[in-house]
C-alpha cells in the first residue's frame, strides 16, 4: 500500500510539474503574440476603476499570465502614463481573469476527452517552434504548451486516483472551521511555492475529480490560492518604488478582504448545493468549484469598485512617495520589461529637465526666487538615472532603439546643463551690471519659461521650436555683443573686470539656451516616434 501511495504521489507530482511547464510554454508564446499589444490595449483602454477591470480581465484571460498585466499596470503608473486609481482596476480585473484557467480545466480537460489529440498537438507545436521563426513560432511555444497542460492534468488524475486516503485528516465528517483555516493556510502555501494559482486550482480540480477531498476542502484551497498569489507580487516589491509597492499591498489587501468574504460563504454556499441535491452536487462539484471561485472575485469587484477612490486615498497614505521626485519612477522590476522601464526613463529624464528649468528661471530672476532646485540632490538623481538607463538591455527590439539613444542624448546635455548651473551660474550682481545684456537676459527668461509651459502641456515639438530659435538667435549674437563690449573697453567706458563679467554672462546664456535646444530636441524625437508608431498600429 505504500508502494502505492509513493508511485501516485510521484504521479501527481509530475503532472504537477508538466502543468506548469506547460503553463510557462503557452503564457510564453502568448506573449510574444500579444504582450506588446496587450500593454498598448491597457494604457488605450484604461481610463477609471471600472474600464481597469474590463481590460485587466481580459488581457490576463488572455496571456494566462496576472503577473505579465500587473507589471505592465505598475509600469505605466511609475512613468506617469496612468492614475494609481486605474491601475487599481487593472489590478482587480487581473484577479478576475485568472479564473478562466479553472474554466478551461473543467470544460475541456475533464468534459471533453480530447487526451488522443494533446501528444499530437505538443509536437505539432513544437515542430512549429523549430522550424519557423517570428510569430508562426510563437504559435508553435502557445500550442506546445496548451497541449502539455493537459497531459499534466491527466497525469494527477491517475496519481490522485489513489490517493483518497491521504486526506483522511480533513474527514468530512470533522470538517471544522479551525480544518478548513488549516486548508486555507495549506491552498496558500501551495501557490507562494508554484507561484502559479492556476496550477492550484487545476490540482483541485483533479483532486475533487479523483474524490481525494470534498467541495468545501476545495472551496478553502482555493480561497487560499487566491491569497497565495499576492507573495510573488509583494516580493516583486522588495527595493522597488512606492508605485510599486503601492500596487503590490494593495494586491495583497484586496485578496485579503475577498478571502475573508469568501471563507463566510463557504457553508451557505455548500449547503445551497446539497439542497438542490447530492447527486448533482456530485456530478458537477468541479463546475459548482469554478464558479465559486469566479463568483467571490466577482463579487469583490462590485463591493470594492465603487470605493475605488477611498481605498486609493488609503494606499497613497499608507505608501507615501519617499524617493527623489526625479528618480521615484525607475522602479527595478521594470528592467524585466524593458519597454516599460524606457517609459518611465523618458518620464524621469523631463522630470529633471523641467526642475533644471524653474532653476535657470529662479537663477534669471531679479528678485530672491524660492524655486531653486537642490542641485546636490538633483546630481545623484542624474547618476542613478543614467545607470538605469545603462540596465536597459532592448536586445533585438530595435523599433525602441532610438528612443533610448535619444533619453542618453538628453541625459548628457542634462549633465552638462546642470554643471552650467552648479558652477558656471552668474551672480544677481553680475546679471545688474550686464547693462549691454539687459533684453538678452529678458529673451533667454521668457524662453525658459514658455519651454517649460510647452512641456508641461505636452506641446514638444513647440518646445523644440522655441528653444532652437533662441539658441540661433544667441549663436548669432554672441560675436555682435563681444565686439560692443570690447570697444567700450577701449575707450574707457567700462572698466575690464565689469567687460570680462558681461562676457562671461553672455557666453553662460548662449551654452544654457544650445543645451536646452539640444534637449528639446530629443525630447521631441522621442514624442514623434512613439505618435508614429501609435498611428501604424492604429491603421494596422
Amino acid at each position: 500500500m505504500d508502494s502505492i501511495n509513493a508511485i501516485s504521489i510521484t504521479q501527481t507530482v509530475g503532472g504537477l510539474g508538466l502543468f506548469l511547464l506547460g503553463m510557462i510554454v503557452m503564457t510564453d508564446g502568448l506573449g510574444i503574440l500579444a504582450g506588446s499589444s496587450i500593454r498598448s490595449v491597457l494604457q488605450r483602454f484604461t481610463r477609471s476603476p471600472l474600464s481597469g477591470v474590463m481590460t485587466g480581465a481580459g488581457s490576463t484571460a488572455l496571456l494566462q499570465s496576472s503577473s505579465a498585466t500587473t507589471v505592465a499596470a505598475v509600469g505605466f503608473v511609475g512613468a506617469g502614463l496612468m492614475s494609481f486609481q486605474s491601475a487599481l482596476g487593472i489590478i482587480i480585473g487581473a484577479n478576475l481573469g485568472t479564473t478562466i484557467t479553472g474554466w478551461l480545466v473543467v470544460l475541456v480537460g475533464f468534459k471533453l476527452d480530447l487526451m488522443a489529440l494533446m501528444f499530437p498537438c505538443v509536437f505539432l507545436g513544437m515542430l512549429l517552434k523549430l522550424l519557423t521563426s517570428g510569430r508562426v513560432a510563437a504559435v508553435g511555444l502557445a500550442v506546445a504548451g496548451f497541449g502539455t497542460i493537459f497531459i499534466g492534468i491527466e497525469q494527477m488524475q491517475l496519481g490522485m486516483s489513489s490517493m483518497q486516503g491521504i486526506l483522511s485528516e480533513f474527514d468530512p465528517r470533522t470538517d471544522t472551521v479551525a480544518g478548513r483555516l488549516v486548508l486555507v493556510l495549506a491552498g496558500a502555501a501551495f501557490t507562494a511555492l508554484t507561484q502559479s494559482s492556476s496550477a492550484g486550482v487545476a490540482a483541485v480540480l483533479t483532486a475533487m475529480y479523483s474524490e481525494a477531498i470534498t467541495l468545501a476542502q476545495g472551496l478553502a484551497l482555493v480561497i487560499g490560492m487566491d491569497i497565495g498569489t499576492t507573495v510573488t507580487a509583494m516580493m516583486a516589491t522588495v527595493g522597488g518604488s512606492a508605485s510599486s509597492r503601492r500596487t503590490g499591498y494593495s494586491h495583497f489587501v484586496y485578496n485579503v478582504m475577498t478571502a475573508v468574504m469568501a471563507f463566510m460563504l463557504i457553508t451557505p454556499y455548500v449547503e445551497f448545493w446539497k439542497t438542490i441535491g447530492t447527486e448533482q452536487l456530485a456530478q458537477n462539484s468541479q463546475t459548482i468549484l469554478v464558479a465559486f471561485h469566479s463568483g467571490f472575485n466577482l463579487l469583490g469587484v462590485i463591493l470594492v469598485l465603487p470605493f475605488a477612490q477611498q481605498f486609493a486615498r488609503l494606499m497613497l497614505r499608507v505608501v507615501p512617495e519617499s524617493e527623489s521626485g526625479y528618480t521615484s519612477r525607475l522602479d527595478s522590476s521594470l528592467l524585466k520589461e524593458p519597454a516599460l522601464a524606457l517609459d518611465a526613463l523618458c518620464a524621469s529624464v523631463e522630470a529633471a529637465f523641467l526642475a533644471l528649468l524653474e532653476h535657470i528661471d529662479a537663477i534669471l530672476s531679479a528678485e530672491n526666487s524660492m524655486n531653486h532646485a537642490d542641485l546636490r540632490s538633483l546630481q545623484l538623481a542624474l547618476d542613478e538615472t543614467h545607470d538605469y538607463a545603462d540596465d536597459i538591455h532592448l536586445d533585438s527590439d530595435r523599433v525602441r532603439r532610438p528612443k533610448l539613444v535619444n533619453c542618453f542624448h538628453v541625459l548628457d546635455h542634462l549633465q552638462r546643463l546642470h554643471e552650467r548651473c552648479d558652477e558656471d551660474a552668474p551672480s544677481q550682481r553680475q546679471l545688474r551690471h550686464a547693462t549691454d545684456l539687459t533684453l538678452d537676459h529678458l529673451r533667454l527668461k521668457q524662453t525658459v519659461e514658455r519651454v517649460a509651459q510647452s512641456l508641461q502641456e505636452g506641446r514638444y515639438d513647440e518646445a523644440r521650436d522655441l528653444a532652437r530659435k533662441n539658441s540661433e538667435a544667441f549663436s548669432d549674437r554672441i560675436e555682435t555683443v563681444r565686439a560692443s563690449i570690447l570697444s567700450h573697453v577701449a575707450d574707457v567706458s567700462l572698466e575690464v573686470e565689469e567687460a570680462t563679467s558681461a562676457l562671461k554672462v553672455m557666453r553662460w546664456f548662449t551654452r544654457v539656451s544650445n543645451h536646452i535646444a539640444q534637449i528639446t530636441l530629443h525630447l521631441a524625437e522621442i514624442h514623434d516616434h512613439e505618435a508614429a508608431r501609435a498611428e501604424k498600429k492604429t491603421r494596422a
